[in-house]
């Protein structure tokens, strides 16, 4: 975990799938006069390294949530989470009902279903176990995800941050993804089958669920139903973004989560 400092209360930042916690530094520098900002990685993302046997259903990921709450005796944080952040703070509310003053969650992934659908493969599951892992250099890396989506769209700073800290060095110079292709597969693999959907009505605390204009993932209308379902849930969505959107408008991101403090 990150204590990246700041002034104000705790502000716990929760990254999405295939991401780490450094990726929130940009959203950050926005927020330091606002808020204490703490970040971490997730299981099997960044410097968490997959514990043996790990099989990456999503309640691991609220635990892991918690862990960070605890560790630092934070006493009902803000939380703002991007895709399988959002849900995974929302579980994490929902498993310590308190733990939260409020979350801002963008684009959290809790699909209208229950009972939800088994684990499977899904195209994000097939994509993942397709992911090139190694590059020449940090260099050779950064300019391979700034030539082509989705990573394209992401704002310089973002970008340099995933590579920075998203990677091992190898013995022969080379680099290497620190969240591996496998363990992505099987996070996106058991995305939809969590049951926090059915939950919903549970969630005690102020939820602001946001989305992207262009996002092609959680959409307007699903998020306006998300906050439907919440006892104190609303929703907005941020002119010009998609799924990316913390990574892609940092400002913009920052200052959605500030309106909600």
């Amino acid at each position: 975990m990150y204590d990246f400092g700041g002034d104000g209360p705790p502000l716990v930042l929760a990254h999405a799938t295939g991401f780490h916690g450094h990726v929130w530094l940009p959203v950050v520098d926005h927020l330091r006069d606002r808020f204490r900002c703490i970040a971490f990685d997730e299981r099997g993302h960044g410097d968490n390294r997959t514990a043996p046997g790990e099989t990456f259903e999503w309640q691991h990921f609220a635990d892991d949530v918690l862990a960070v709450v605890d560790a630092l005796a934070l006493e009902q944080p803000m939380g703002a989470g991007h895709s399988a952040g959002g849900a995974a703070l929302i579980m994490a509310e929902l498993a310590r009902p308190g733990t939260f003053r409020s979350l801002w969650c963008y684009e959290p992934i809790i699909i209208p279903a229950d009972p939800p659908p088994a684990p499977a493969d899904n195209p994000l599951s097939i994509g993942a176990r397709r992911r090139r892992e190694v590059f020449a250099s940090r260099e050779d890396a950064l300019a391979n995800f700034a030539s082509k989506p989705p990573f394209d769209s992401i704002a310089p700073d973002a970008l340099a941050a995933y590579v920075e800290y998203g990677f091992d060095d190898l013995p022969d110079g080379t680099v290497r993804l620190k969240c591996r292709r496998d363990d992505e597969a099987q996070v996106y693999a058991h995305g939809f089958s969590h049951g926090t959907w059915a939950r919903f009505p549970d969630v005690r605390v102020p939820v602001h669920i946001v989305c992207g204009e262009t996002t092609d993932a959680m959409t307007p209308a699903l998020i306006a139903a998300q906050a439907a379902a919440l006892p104190d849930g609303t929703s907005e969505v941020l002119p010009g973004l998609g799924h990316f959107g913390p990574l892609e408008d940092p400002a913009a991101v920052a200052a959605s989560i500030a309106r909600q403090a």
